[in-house]
C-alpha cells in the first residue's frame, strides 16, 4: 500500500477522484438498450437477457422464487445465523422507528389550515446484489426500513447462477421478514422490470439497493419514471488517524473494505509517519490471512492510498473533499473530531468502532452515499419510503383577505388565469 506525501496527495487525490466519472457512453447505451427492450417485451426480454448474461433457462427455473424455496431455504438455516439475522433485524427496526416524520395540521388567522399528510409508497423494489459475493445484509438494510415506513408491496430481485440458484442466506433473511415476493433476476434488465413491470414482476414506485455500474447506470436512466434512493458507485472507507491510533485495527478496517471488489478504496489519512509505516506493514502482513488476497491485491492498487498530511486540520479538510461513504475517527478525541467533519455517509467514532458493525448489526443502514455524493445524498432511512402532501385550506374571509395581494403577484408574471382564480372569487 503506496504512502502519499507532498505534491503526490493532489496526484492520488486526482486518481481517487476518477471514480466519480459518468459511465461511459457505451454502458449508457448498453444500458438503454436494455431498458428499451425491456420495456417493450417485459418477460421476453427478461428470459433473453437471462441466458445471455447468467447463463440461467427461466422456462426450466421461473422467475418467481416460489414460497415453498423460500420456507426450505429458512427450515435449513444453522440455527446460530437465523438468531442473528433476527437479532440484526432488530436493531435495524429501532433505529429507523425514531424520528419519522408526522402528518400534522394547524390553523392559522381567518380560517386558514396548513399542514403536511405523510403517507407510504405503495410498492417497494429492494435489489440485493448477488455477483462476486451475495449480501443478505443488504436485503435487511432495504426491507425493514420500507416495513417501518408502511410500505405495503415490497418486491425483491436478485440475480441467480446458471443453474437458477439464489443465495439460500438471501432466501431466508426474505422469509423471516415475510416476503414471499422474490424474482430470481438481477442487472439492468432487473432494474427495468422493477420500474416498468412485466406481466411476472410488478411495477414499483421506488427501486431502492446497491449493485454494479449497469444496475447504478439503470436507475440513473429510470429516475423519473419511477423514485431511487440514490446513484451508488464503487465502495469506499476513509480512516483518520493520530499518533495514539493502533494500526492493527487500522490495517483490519482497510482490508475489510478492500475485499469487496477491485474497485473499492481504502485510505487512510494521518499526520504520523510512524504510524503510516506501521499501517503499511500491517496491510501486507493482514493480507497474507485473506482468501480474498488477489482482490485486495487490485483494490489496494487501484485506488488504496495511505496520504501523509502536515496536521490533522488537513486531514479533515481532505476528508470533506473526498466526502467518503465511511469515515472512520481513529484519534483521541473522536467527538472533538467530529465536530470538523461535513461530508461523510457514515461516520464510525474510536478505534472500536469498526466498519463492519455498520455493516451488519448496529442499525443505521449501510446503503451509502459513494463517489462524493454525501456531499448531497444522505443514507437510506425509512423516510426515503414515505411522501409528504402538503394541506391547504383557506376559508372565504382568508382569501377576501389576502386575495388582491396573490391577485397581484400572478399579474406579474403575467399569468391572467390565476389572478382571475383569485378575483372571482373575491367578488
Amino acid at each position: 500500500m503506496r504512502i502519499y506525501a507532498g505534491p503526490d496527495i493532489a496526484k492520488y487525490i486526482e486518481r481517487f477522484a476518477s471514480r466519480r466519472s459518468d459511465a461511459s457512453d457505451q454502458v449508457e447505451r448498453s444500458v438503454a438498450a436494455i431498458l428499451r427492450h425491456v420495456r417493450e417485451n417485459g418477460d421476453a426480454a427478461l428470459i433473453e437477457y437471462g441466458k445471455k448474461f447468467d447463463g440461467v433457462d427461466y422456462n426450466r427455473h421461473p422467475l418467481r422464487v416460489d414460497v415453498q424455496s423460500l420456507a426450505k431455504a429458512h427450515a435449513e438455516l444453522d440455527g446460530e445465523l437465523a438468531q442473528v439475522l433476527r437479532e440484526a433485524r432488530q436493531n435495524i427496526q429501532r433505529f429507523h422507528e425514531k424520528g419519522l416524520p408526522q402528518s400534522r395540521l394547524h390553523w392559522e388567522a381567518d380560517g386558514v389550515l396548513l399542514g403536511q399528510r405523510v403517507t407510504a409508497i405503495e410498492r417497494a423494489g429492494v435489489y440485493v446484489p448477488g455477483g462476486l459475493a451475495a449480501y443478505p445484509s443488504s436485503l435487511l438494510m432495504g426491507v425493514v426500513p420500507a416495513q417501518v415506513a408502511g410500505v405495503q408491496e415490497i418486491i425483491v430481485i436478485t440475480p441467480c447462477d446458471a443453474q437458477g440458484e439464489v443465495n439460500h442466506t438471501i432466501l431466508a433473511a426474505a422469509y423471516e421478514l415475510g416476503i414471499t415476493r422474490v424474482f430470481r433476476v438481477g442487472g439492468a434488465h432487473g432494474i427495468a422490470a422493477l420500474a416498468f413491470g412485466t406481466t411476472t414482476i410488478p411495477r414499483v414506485d421506488k427501486i431502492v439497493g446497491p449493485g454494479n455500474i449497469y444496475v447504478a447506470t439503470a436507475k440513473k436512466l429510470l429516475y423519473g419514471q419511477c423514485g431511487i434512493d440514490m446513484i451508488a458507485g464503487p465502495s469506499e472507507v476513509l480512516i483518520i488517524a493520530d499518533q495514539s491510533a493502533d494500526p492493527v485495527y487500522i490495517a483490519a478496517d482497510l482490508l475489510a473494505q478492500a475485499e469487496h471488489d477491485p474497485l473499492a478504496a481504502a485510505i487512510l489519512l494521518t499526520d504520523s509517519s510512524r504510524l503510516a509505516e506501521a499501517t503499511r506493514r500491517q496491510v501486507d502482513e493482514q493480507t497474507k490471512e485473506l482468501p480474498r488476497a488477489a482482490i485486495i491485491h487490485e483494490a489496494l492498487e487501484n485506488y488504496g492510498g495511505i496520504i501523509l498530511a502536515d496536521s490533522m486540520e488537513e486531514c479533515f479538510e481532505l476528508s470533506n473533499r473526498l466526502a467518503p461513504e465511511h469515515l472512520g475517527l481513529h484519534v483521541n478525541d473522536p467527538w472533538e473530531a467530529l465536530g470538523h467533519i461535513r461530508n461523510a455517509g457514515a461516520i464510525f467514532l474510536g478505534s472500536f468502532s469498526p466498519e463492519a458493525i455498520g455493516d451488519y448489526w448496529a442499525g443505521p443502514n449501510h446503503v451509502l452515499p459513494t463517489n462524493g455524493s454525501a456531499r448531497f445524498f444522505s443514507p437510506l432511512r425509512a423516510e426515503d419510503f414515505l411522501k409528504v402532501s402538503s394541506i391547504i385550506a383557506y376559508s372565504q374571509r382568508a382569501i377576501r383577505r389576502h386575495g388582491r395581494k396573490i391577485e397581484a403577484f400572478a399579474k406579474s408574471e403575467g399569468l391572467q388565469a390565476h389572478a382571475a382564480a383569485i378575483a372571482k372569487r373575491m367578488n
